[in-house]
């Protein structure tokens, strides 16, 4: 998931569906933002996925699954962790810090183009020093 993930946000998100997405690079006002509509669909995407592959546990369910906990790894590590939409809780923790700090220099920029590290889980080696 990380992977389709990465290129999900990196090609499609600051690509063509950049004018929703860019709402998460602005600063937000109110709870909700409309990039927020991603979660939303990938949550419907998961559950319709589960719905049709229930009965046999065919490839379908696994799918729906795998997309279902990517999402809760999202809302804790992103919008929780990260963003701090709920109260904040912070960590020493070195991997987490790492990954903070990525995700901080991917929102310096507030274009389309020229951000870098596109990843929830996984950055760069330089901000883990």
């Amino acid at each position: 998931m990380e992977t389709l993930s990465w290129a999900m946000h990196k090609y499609l998100f600051h690509g063509p569906l950049w004018f929703i997405h860019k709402t998460h690079h602005q600063q937000r006002h109110g709870f909700f933002e409309l990039n927020d509509v991603f979660s939303f669909g990938f949550g419907i995407l998961a559950l319709w996925l589960i719905w049709i592959g229930h009965e046999n546990l065919n490839y379908k369910f696994w799918i729906g699954a795998g997309i279902s906990i990517y999402g809760v790894i999202y809302f804790i590590f992103h919008d929780w962790f990260i963003h701090n939409r709920f109260k904040a809780f912070k960590s020493e923790n070195k991997y987490l810090k790492g990954i903070r700090r990525a995700h901080k220099i991917h929102h310096k920029s507030i274009e389309k183009e020229d951000s870098e590290e596109f990843g929830l889980l996984v950055a760069s080696k330089k901000y883990f020093k």
